[in-house]
């Protein structure tokens, strides 16, 4: 994508400064094909014109550099977990900080859970004590397979799809998160024991 890119940019930036060469070199030629004589004053007013393109291109440039999106971390992607990695049926979940998820296995199999609080977007870490996700910022409480029982979030935290590879190894895609409104078995992904 971004070789294209730069192959249009180049091209389009190329065609305009021909163009405006070419009106540039008609400015300075009189009917009579005779170069004309440049007073102070157009060469002031070219001058001054010319180092305000050249300020406003670099601002431009450098406005669009800083804002361009940069991909850091693993987030997005596909995320492998090894089989040794995966939690036993309900035991504690196994945090992927790259990811962004817990991954879970209930009796129904597995849960790749968005660990973003659905009502604000806060990082829900799991209590052990109490065998729940709690959100530090506003009280949400979230069951084992995600499903909100307190709290001002408005449904339960978000899938991330889950698949089981032969070996035992799990694959999430970290790319397509599904909300939902409630938990149903169908939703996890069985895993062989």
């Amino acid at each position: 994508m971004i070789p294209i890119l730069r192959t249009v940019v180049g091209l389009l930036s190329g065609w305009l400064v021909a163009r405006l060469l070419a009106v540039l070199t008609r400015l300075h030629v009189n009917s009579s094909g005779a170069p004309k004589k440049t007073s102070r004053r157009s060469f002031i007013r070219n001058a001054s014109m010319g180092a305000v393109g050249v300020v406003l291109a670099e601002a431009t440039a450098g406005f669009i550099w800083f804002f361009w999106p940069n991909k850091t971390g693993a987030f997005g992607s596909e995320i492998s977990i090894a089989a040794e990695n995966v939690p036993a049926i309900d035991a504690l979940p196994f945090r992927e900080a790259q990811g962004k998820f817990y991954l879970v296995h209930n009796e129904d199999g597995l849960l790749a859970l968005y660990w973003k609080c659905t009502h604000l977007g806060c990082t829900v870490p799991w209590n052990a004590d109490e065998q729940r996700f709690h959100c530090p910022c506003h009280g949400s409480i979230y069951l084992y397979n995600g499903v909100r029982i307190a709290g001002p979030a408005p449904r339960p935290l978000d899938l991330m799809e889950v698949t089981v590879l032969p070996s035992g190894d799990v694959k999430v895609d970290t790319g397509k998160i599904m909300t939902r409104s409630a938990y149903q078995p169908e939703q996890a992904v069985s895993y062989p024991a």
